[in-house]
């Protein structure tokens, strides 16, 4: 896995403004030992994406994010929303 994290700084203010989210407090959603991913496959982005659920500071977020080589380039970050805080439960009470 990629291990240097970047983002597009007008992205990470645009994020955080409607969002409520820094880049820099989701980069802790990846230090989740439970967190659960999926490849976002919904449309063709030009690239691999990935939805990540994973804890932070007690809040479940909802990352998506996408590898160029060694780097993980953060694309969004928001408070998950029920289904997938629903999901995220789901998954690891097995």
């Amino acid at each position: 896995m990629a291990n240097r994290f970047t983002w597009d700084e007008r992205k990470a203010d645009s994020n955080l403004r409607r969002h409520g989210v820094a880049f820099e407090t989701a980069l802790m959603a990846f230090r989740d030992p439970f967190a659960v991913e999926q490849i976002d496959d919904r449309e063709d982005y030009g690239e691999e994406r990935i939805n990540m659920l994973g804890m932070c500071d007690g809040v479940i977020l909802f990352v998506t994010y996408t590898e160029r080589g060694e780097e993980i380039r953060l694309i969004s970050a928001r408070r998950a929303e029920r289904h997938e805080r629903d999901r995220y439960f789901r998954e690891n009470s097995a």
